[in-house]
């Protein structure tokens, strides 16, 4: 088999389903980006931004280019886990009961304001998002293949919410941030939404899509880029061992080792995305902060001096090197 042109094929369709969605969402690149990694890597993204920047938007679109089905649960506080996973119902013409699946059974799912929600709906979602499967009465129900939760946050208002326990935001692959758009896009915006409507072309099947996530498991990452996932990571539980003594006062506690598999897992997506059967260092540099950003659990120190999790993995990430690229000690010598 000819793994070039195969991993041509693949660049090929990803930008076919990138272009679709973008006819619809202008701008929000990064996001998008990152969107498209959490599906290739099969991890879960939790999404923070204030109201009406096209999060809902881009899932929708992006579950009918790949003619996924999409569903989107607005979190309130009067919420139960059955109005998520599903529960039993009792037919009285048959005597019998009958099991009425949730909306968790679908291939994109939108988590809206997760943190409205008690914490018996929240571990109800993330229990289904790490096992992939549901319990209800005894029997297990499986989720459909391929299966993505993305959960949003609103940072505006903290009233009325129950904040995600440090523990259950690990399961989340990454934490993105949303902002604004610019000036130029924000026009692009109006003017799409004023004129008419552009209706999604369905380019990949899910199936193609589950094909996509088996190649990407393929992605080559070599021994050096793992070690220096490991490194990071390390850094944010011991930061006395790798020179950054004075960040020890500010972490209290550290990334998990599922932070070095999202990172890795993470890379091997972003360098298929890029076109590229192998992983290079600056894949993994550049989702370091989305990958660690949720999972630091700052002191008070670090809040009463106003630090955010963002500006102490920028110095970790000054202070551990990345690996040098595959033969540039080759380039170097000549």
């Amino acid at each position: 088999m000819d793994t070039s042109s195969g991993t041509q094929d693949t660049a090929t369709l990803m930008e076919q389903i990138l272009y679709e969605v973008k006819r619809v969402v202008v701008g929000q690149d990064r996001f998008l980006e990152r969107v498209m990694v959490a599906i290739l890597a099969q991890g879960h993204l939790l999404v923070e931004g204030v109201p009406g920047l096209a999060k809902t938007l881009t899932v929708k679109t992006l579950a009918n280019a790949v003619r996924g089905q999409f569903k989107r649960i607005q979190f309130t506080p009067d919420l139960v886990p059955a109005d998520l996973v599903g529960t039993r119902i009792y037919n009285q013409k048959t005597g019998e009961f009958s099991t009425a699946l949730g909306p968790v059974f679908t291939n994109l799912l939108l988590a809206d304001e997760i943190n409205r929600a008690p914490a018996k709906v929240q571990s109800a979602l993330l229990e289904v998002m790490q096992e992939r499967q549901v319990t209800i009465a005894g029997e297990t129900h499986k989720v459909p293949s391929p299966f993505l939760v993305m959960a949003t946050q609103n940072p505006i208002e903290t009233e009325g919410t129950y904040p995600l326990p440090e523990a259950q935001v690990d399961r989340f692959m990454m934490k993105v941030l949303v902002d604004y758009p610019s000036d130029e896009e924000e026009f692009v915006i109006v003017e799409r939404v004023i004129g008419p409507p552009v209706s999604v072309t369905p380019v990949a099947s899910t199936e193609q899509l589950a094909a996509l996530q088996a190649e990407c498991r393929r992605v080559y990452v070599d021994p050096s880029l793992v070690q220096y996932a490991v490194r990071l990571v390390s850094a944010t539980r011991t930061p006395d061992k790798h020179g950054l003594k004075d960040l020890a006062r500010f972490i209290t506690f550290g990334a998990s080792p599922r932070a070095t598999i999202s990172l890795t897992e993470g890379a091997r997506a972003l360098a298929m995305l890029r076109g590229r059967g192998y992983a290079l260092p600056e894949d993994m540099s550049d989702l370091v902060p989305d990958v660690l950003r949720h999972r630091l659990v700052l002191s008070y120190e670090a809040l009463s001096e106003g630090l955010s999790p963002d500006a102490l993995v920028a110095r970790i990430m000054a202070k551990v090197p990345a690996p040098a690229k595959p033969l540039e000690h080759e380039k170097l010598a000549a």
